[in-house]
């Protein structure tokens, strides 16, 4: 039934008319990845309620976005792939917070590599991505990205940058966000069922007839032996909640909270490692996972690779297997489907993940645009 329901969908998106857009950030960018959170928030707007029996048999879904960072031999690039309807929404979004940036409409660049890899020439390295826990449970954001002398913000994606500007020739990575806007009724039954655990308020499991029985006499005994007390013991239920909580519990709980304030995302994220067989290093796979890792946060939420769809196999047919694999993730990622496993993500996370490095960052990966937009002189001859 799932691969019907997915065919029936990756038809309906076939469908619509989209457009890739390139954006070039401007050279001094002196603002923080809070104000990419406004680009989100448009996004979030085109929610629409598709009702199921739409979705299951004509295949219709809700408004997708793609939001994708790629490192070609060097150079760092921002795209963002969305319906043709959209597109003036997107700019909209982008100019009124970097008016500098340029917007341009260019082919997808997945179309000038072979529609098969790999091949004798290519070789790729490819994973989804997954969230470790609770998908609700935010991972690091921004506003903890802070020097701990200075007060300064350090950029998240400046590592990231620095191994993209190390790539040469022949080399390529490619990362990918997938957006499916959730509605508001989401957000709400979920956010009340994880905060209620959290808080240790979630529903007990009735003990039964046997089970009382049981704590009856294992507590008869000690009651007869135990000091007569007057007045009322005070329960631990009805204690305040920040005496059942550990600190580490308090700051998950402050931070799912303020997640659920955000607009949420069901999320497919990919990272593929591509190159020319003859200069394809998987070493860059460990050091761009690890600027990934900096997301992660002990105490609340981790990214890492899925088992499922990572390519790798150890087993039975190791080739031919890990050859499926490549040309799976390989094709999902130029679908831009969500097929596999997905999260969830606020807001305030992708402008974390997705966001225009600060002016601190001076990888000579970055394309920038290198000067400022001018207003026209007011004294023009009018012809």
């Amino acid at each position: 039934m799932d691969y019907v329901i997915e065919f029936s969908n990756n038809s309906f998106v076939g469908t619509l008319k989209w457009v890739y857009l390139e954006v070039i950030p401007p050279k001094d960018i002196e603002k923080s990845p809070k104000v990419m959170e406004s680009l989100f928030q448009g996004i979030a707007g085109v929610v629409v309620t598709i009702p199921p029996l739409d979705t299951y048999v004509r295949g219709i879904l809700g408004d997708r976005f793609s939001l994708e960072i790629v490192g070609a031999e060097g150079t760092m690039h921002f795209y963002v792939r969305t319906q043709k309807k959209y597109r003036n929404l997107i700019e909209a979004q982008i100019y009124a917070q970097f008016p500098d940036a340029e917007v341009i409409e260019v082919e997808d660049y997945t179309k000038s590599f072979p529609k098969v890899i790999p091949n004798k020439d290519w070789e790729l390295w490819g994973t989804d991505v997954e969230k470790v826990d609770a998908d609700p449970i935010p991972i690091k954001t921004y506003d903890k990205f802070e020097e701990d002398v200075t007060g300064t913000m350090i950029d998240p994606l400046a590592a990231m940058a620095e191994v993209i500007g190390t790539l040469g020739p022949g080399q390529f990575i490619w990362l990918q966000y997938v957006l499916d806007p959730q509605p508001e009724k989401w957000k709400k039954a979920y956010a009340q069922k994880l905060i209620d655990k959290l808080s240790k308020k979630a529903e007990k499991k009735e003990a039964g007839l046997f089970g009382h029985l049981i704590d009856i006499f294992a507590h008869f005994f000690a009651a007869l032996s135990a000091p007569v007390e007057f007045g009322k013991a005070e329960k631990a239920a009805d204690q305040p909640l920040e005496f059942k909580l550990t600190p580490g519990e308090k700051d998950v709980l402050k931070a799912v909270e303020e997640n659920f304030s955000k607009n949420i995302f069901r999320v497919k994220m990919r990272l593929l490692l591509l190159g020319r067989r003859e200069v394809f290093d998987k070493t860059y796979v460990s050091s761009f996972f690890g600027s990934i890792k900096q997301f992660n946060d002990l105490n609340l939420n981790n990214l890492k690779p899925n088992d499922a769809s990572k390519t790798s196999n150890r087993y039975f047919m190791k080739n031919e297997r890990l050859a499926f694999r490549q040309r799976r993730i390989y094709r999902r990622y130029r679908d831009r489907d969500m097929d596999g496993k997905t999260f969830h993500m606020s807001s305030k996370e992708l402008a974390t993940v997705w966001h225009f490095p600060n002016m601190e960052v001076k990888a000579p990966a970055l394309s920038q645009v290198q000067s400022r937009r001018g207003s026209a002189p007011s004294n023009l001859p009018i012809g």
